[in-house]
């Protein structure tokens, strides 16, 4: 998941740099949503971990 948002970190960093406001805006949006999807996962990931051991 993390990958994916380097993705459309990357894609909004090219689309702003040639000009292409709105995509590099959507872009930006769904990369910020994986990261806090991945946040989530990922402190759950640790609790769970933690739980079983």
């Amino acid at each position: 998941m993390l990958r994916w948002t380097i993705t459309f970190i990357i894609i909004a960093l090219i689309a702003g740099v040639l000009g292409f406001g709105g995509i590099a805006g959507a872009s930006a949006g769904i990369a910020k949503i994986l990261f806090f999807i991945f946040i989530v996962l990922f402190v759950l990931s640790l609790i769970k971990g933690a739980v079983k051991s």
